[in-house]
């Protein structure tokens, strides 16, 4: 059965009008291999009553013979339906699973766990809501772990449960679990998972997964299944930007023409302004035509057909947009590629490019780098192997209209197909910056201080410049959330050492913005080139003997470190100014905190984005508490106290 209702014998009609109207929710299982992923679907459909009775005695049969737990009941039989998977144990193909509750409808994806079926994993994940990352208790966070992570964070799921299997075997511990979770959090700071879950449970044996165990009384958060049913995802989809790729002209008689299509995000009603691309026509829409009838608005991802109110001349391959609100329209992308080919990819080979509705010959230009999902560092590469990923820049021989993959899924999401085999060979993600802009620099996977070779740049040494201003050289890097008041803090402090007689300069992260990185914006990768850049310019003054006061968000502490070891830990220091957020969004004149409340920011930090207070700062500052001088004498003594200057 789906799920039990009395409505299916009082009111059928009643019973499919409730579950017509359930939201659905897909999700998929991923992690190493031998973490329990079919395991925990199998017991999750078992334990919630959502198994046909002859399906149950068929797997109830298997298990005695193919079953993987001594001839006991084997919940993942439900799921590892091919013979090859049954014969090894292993999941080898994704395999898909319908079934709805009271609450709410699922697909879920079983992912395979071996390296080389990654791709298939990455399939699976391109069209799930959540993610439930699995880890065998006594193993810990292991490679593929992390390399199914990476993918999660690049296919832009949100949602993300990490479930900390086979407690049973760890004894049902909280240090493990604490230990485990500990490992992840320090790992997927450097990963884009905004909502992070951690829940343990046993798939074996049920626990944690519908009802609570009574093994784990430490534990006191929502079950999976509880989580599944209330995890909010409404905010998920882009409803702002309307777009809609044509897939047919709907044409059945000379008083009907209509351009049919899935609506790939936002929204649209009758008597709204459209514009369609490439031609950049402009009309009005009459109608929005379904098979049950006109509707008054329609939305993602609903499947119409529209009716303009001016004759215009559209077809496949076109998108119908809101005037006023376009998408970018380039022959050169810049993206991100997961290679699925068993041959490997040839820079500058001639590929089929298919982005929603369209397919144009393309070729990739150039491979920037390929990702070693391990370590998540960035190493140079001539190609790109089966499951390897990487960053490329691809020209197409005509445009395309898109939006970057964080944004909209469906209009930033391409595929790579060989034009002599029809294989599709690579899934991509359009990245928020075309391959046209300037070529940023990149942090150093094994930076050292920039000085650190000891070579010579100037012919004056720094002892030298130390005695002329009566000073060491050091970097304050003031840090904190928008309006938190760190730049009238590092102008006091300018102020203060001006006047007695010191060598001091600001960096200011908006003025940098203006001027060194104005070609950046604001992704989590964009701020932490404008914090190496402004790193850059810091220890270029250190080095002429000046005291630099810099003033800039920089949310992440892992970039921060990176600073730390480019300017050198002798001489760099972090202020935290610790305002409460809302302090900041009261001073806040420019309504970016009501901006990105809105949706119209992303990436904001204290908002859309986590910011990261610093883990051991040497010194912490409030200016709700605090005046702005006596946060700047307080950076004074700090100075003082550190030997830069003198008391």
């Amino acid at each position: 059965m789906s799920h039990q209702s009395d409505l299916i014998a009082t009111d059928i009609d009643a019973y499919l009008k409730q579950h017509e109207q359930k939201q659905l929710l897909r999700f998929i299982t991923c992690g190493s291999v031998d973490d329990g992923k079919s395991t925990l679907i199998g017991r999750l459909l078992y334990d919630s009553k959502l198994v046909y009775e002859d399906e149950l005695a068929k797997v109830q049969s298997d298990s005695v013979r193919q079953g993987s737990v001594a001839g006991g009941f084997d919940p993942s039989l439900f799921m590892d339906g091919l013979k090859e998977e049954r014969e090894q144990g292993i999941t080898i193909d994704v395999a898909y699973r319908y079934f709805s509750t009271a609450k709410r409808k699922f697909i879920i994806a079983d992912t395979p766990g071996h390296e080389q079926y990654t791709r298939n994993m990455a399939t699976g994940a391109s069209t799930a809501d959540l993610a439930i990352i699995l880890i065998d208790a006594r193993h810990g966070v292991l490679t593929q772990t992390r390399r199914h992570s990476f993918i999660v964070s690049l296919l832009g799921i949100r949602h993300v449960v990490v479930a900390i299997n086979k407690m049973d075997l760890a004894e049902y511990s909280e240090d493990r679990f604490n230990e485990i979770c500990a490992d992840y959090r320090s790992f997927a700071t450097r990963l884009d998972l905004p909502d992070l879950n951690f829940i343990p449970i046993s798939a074996l044996n049920g626990d944690n997964l519908v009802d609570r165990s009574e093994s784990m009384p430490w534990y006191t958060g929502s079950t999976l299944m509880n989580f599944l049913e209330t995890v909010y995802i409404g905010s998920d989809r882009n409803l702002q930007d309307f777009r809609m790729p044509v897939q047919y002209v709907n044409r059945p008689n000379l008083n009907f023409r209509g351009f049919c299509g899935t609506i790939a995000s936002g929204i649209i009603r009758p008597g709204e302004e459209i514009t369609v691309l490439p031609s950049k026509q402009k009309s009005r829409v009459k109608k929005i035509v379904t098979y049950d009838g006109d509707l008054d608005e329609a939305f993602a991802p609903l499947s119409v057909t529209l009716t303009l109110e001016d004759e215009i001349d559209a077809s496949r391959g076109n998108m119908i947009v809101r005037s006023g609100n376009l998408p970018r329209s380039e022959r050169n992308v810049e993206a991100m590629l997961v290679w699925m080919g068993e041959d490997a990819m040839v820079p500058g080979k001639s590929y089929l490019i298919k982005h929603t509705t369209q397919t144009l010959p393309g070729s990739i230009q150039t491979l920037k780098y390929r990702v070693d999902v391990n370590s998540l560092h960035r190493t140079p590469a001539p190609t790109l192997e089966l499951n390897e990923i990487g960053r490329v820049s691809l020209e197409l021989s005509g445009p395309i209209h898109m939006d970057p993959y964080r944004r909209n899924r469906s209009t930033g999401a391409l595929i790579v197909v060989d034009r002599i085999t029809n294989a599709t060979v690579a899934a991509g993600m359009i990245l928020d910056r075309g391959a046209t802009g300037p070529q940023r620099s990149v942090w150093d996977d094994d930076l050292e201080s920039a000085d650190a070779d000891g070579s010579e740049v100037s012919s004056v040494s720094s002892e030298e410049r130390a005695a002329r201003f009566g000073q060491k050289p050091a970097t304050v890097l003031l840090t904190g959330l928008t309006g938190s008041g760190k730049t009238s803090i590092a102008q006091a402090v300018e102020r203060r050492l001006f006047d007695a007689g010191r060598a001091v300069a600001v960096i200011d992260g908006e003025q940098i913005r203006r001027g060194l990185s104005l070609d950046l914006g604001f992704t989590a990768e964009d701020r932490s080139e404008n914090l190496r850049r402004g790193g850059h310019l810091a220890h270029t003054l250190n080095d002429a003997g000046f005291i630099c006061v810099a003033s800039m968000v920089a949310p992440s502490e892992d970039v921060r470190q990176k600073v730390a070891k480019l300017i050198g830990e002798d001489r760099f220091l972090v202020v935290h100014v610790a305002t409460p957020v809302e302090v900041c969004r009261q001073r806040d004149t420019k309504g970016q905190y009501a901006q990105a409340d809105a949706g119209e920011l992303e990436n904001f930090p204290g908002v859309t984005a986590e910011y990261e207070p610093p883990s051991a700062p040497d010194l912490v500052i409030d200016t709700s508490k605090q005046s702005i001088g006596n946060c700047a004498d307080a950076i004074i003594e700090l100075l003082k106290s550190k030997e830069i200057i003198k008391a």
